[in-house]
């Protein structure tokens, strides 16, 4: 018997079937073929239509199903995971009433710095762990005001994996951890936030059921079942958003447990036991996969905007013509770790929230005509965005998370011998790379939530490690230095 696992990204959307017995991957698929298009209507927005990535959906299980060589319905239940923090609206008939408001959108954030001030920082801090920033919520108030006919006629506001589930299973429901993704949870009293729904003006007849984020959730359609070829009745069991999702494919689920990407954006997302935030709200925190009122787990993220995009960028207008990530890691290493003071600030793909959402964009610093080539700024390309890690690293260090390993998923950035061996070095820690990704971790995660696994460490016991890098000491001491030399130039243009 299997389990399904769907990942909602933005790019594509992606279906695994893993066998329950073994643990697993039997197959994969994807769609569409070609990267998904994001319509930016205007600058700074973002959008997709939700129901664009349910047909995209039902492509990929199909896919996933025919390459299994399976009968469709031996799969015994579904986990959904989602790009975090969109918008979508839905009437009474369940219909959308406009594109969704996708996590990259950045109309929102006027509304979500007003909020702060208003409802006042410390009290925003303590109880939502966040600034309302750009988040679910704050798009929501933009609506409001510039949409008010769409606004009147919502039944429900959902995120992603909400909406996935409501096509699955004609059932409308949301979970806490998504709840707070949204900015909408008060951490103090376990419940909807007062503040934030007064402050806005949202009734709460809007938010949807709240269910577990491990359980029953709903079940497949009869009509959706038949189209599939699965089981009416197969139980939803699991749904949590990419970065938490992430984190609990690769086993990251207790105190002091860090997960972390390199693809796009780059993510560092550490589990703190204790309800905590950061003073200057550089860092999100959201309640975990496991979060209870009984068990705190939260779920720590920094996110870097400009991580893999800027490795592409430099890819395709400094590299020479042709080249393939693997040869520009060669050209890369070509030159000494430090790239012989040439500095890269990576934060050209937007204001950054560790930077305050300060605009710094992205500079070169330390240009020397007479020595520097395109191995250099390839190489000062990739230390840049560990430095950049590091950088806010050392606020979830303040926060009280004693980072000393750090897992993820062998693929984009931590491809890179330079950009692994860099992070281990700067931040003195043990990178461990394992073989997953969102999709499988969401079908283990509905395997936990059907009982079909009694405990994390019961799916998880077949995760493969394939990979550590440790910290070389004295390669270590070179990337802390250059790392000092790249900080103080940040720290300059920040302040400038």
């Amino acid at each position: 018997m299997y389990l399904l696992g769907c990942d909602i990204g933005s790019s594509s959307v992606k279906a695994s079937i893993v066998d329950k017995e073994t643990g697993l991957t039997v197959s994969s698929d994807f769609y569409p073929k070609e990267e998904a298009a994001i319509n930016a209507i205007q600058p700074g927005w973002a959008e997709q239509n939700p129901d664009d990535w349910w047909k995209f959906l039902k492509e990929a299980i199909k896919g996933a199903i025919l390459k299994a060589r399976i009968d469709g319905t031996q799969i015994e239940a579904i986990g959904i995971s989602y790009q975090m923090h969109g918008l979508v609206l839905v009437d009474k008939k369940m219909e959308v009433l406009r594109p969704s408001i996708i996590w990259c959108d950045s109309r929102a954030v006027p509304y979500g710095e007003r909020a702060f001030k208003t409802i006042g920082e410390k009290r925003c801090l303590t109880h939502l762990l966040n600034s309302p920033g750009n988040f679910t919520a704050s798009k929501l108030a933009w609506v409001k005001e510039f949409e008010p006919a769409v606004f009147e006629a919502i039944h429900k506001f959902m995120l992603p994996g909400d909406f996935i589930a409501m096509r699955m299973s004609g059932d409308i429901a949301t979970t806490i951890s998504g709840l707070s993704e949204g900015i909408f949870w008060d951490f103090q009293k376990n419940t909807i936030s007062d503040d934030l729904m007064n402050y806005y003006g949202f009734g709460k007849e809007l938010i949807p059921r709240i269910c577990p984020t491990f359980g029953l959730q709903g079940e497949l359609l009869g009509s959706v079942a038949s189209e599939l070829g699965m089981k009416k009745g197969t139980p939803i069991t699991y749904r949590a958003g990419d970065q938490p999702n992430n984190a609990l494919s690769l086993n990251v689920l207790n105190p002091g447990e860090i997960a972390a990407t390199g693809g796009t954006s780059g993510v560092v997302y550490g589990v703190n036991g204790k309800v905590n935030y950061d003073t200057l709200s550089r860092v999100n925190t959201f309640a975990h996969v496991n979060h209870t009122t009984e068990q705190t787990r939260l779920g720590v993220l920094l996110c870097i905007n400009g991580t893999g995009i800027l490795n592409s960028w430099v890819k395709r207008n400094v590299a020479p013509e042709g080249i393939t990530y693997s040869e520009l890691n060669d050209l890369a290493d070509s030159v000494p770790i430090g790239s012989e003071g040439l500095s890269i600030l990576p934060f050209g793909n937007g204001a950054e929230r560790m930077l305050q959402n300060k605009q710094i964009n992205c500079s070169i610093q330390g240009l020397n005509f007479n020595i520097h080539s395109k191995a250099h700024i390839a190489r000062a390309a990739q230390e840049g965005i560990v430095f950049s890690f590091k950088y806010g690293m050392d606020i979830m260090n303040e926060m009280g998370i004693d980072i000393q390993v750090i897992r993820a998923g062998n693929a984009n950035l931590f491809l890179s011998s330079i950009f692994r061996d860099a992070l281990a070095g700067v931040t003195g820690t043990v990178i461990e790379l394992y073989d997953t990704n969102g999709a499988v971790g969401a079908a283990k995660g509905a395997g936990i939530g059907a009982g079909i696994y009694a405990t994390a460490q019961e799916a998880f016991a077949s995760l493969k490690k394939i990979n550590v890098i440790e910290p070389n000491g004295l390669k270590a001491d070179k990337y802390c230095g250059a790392f000092e030399v790249w900080k103080e130039r940040l720290e300059k243009q920040i302040n400038n």
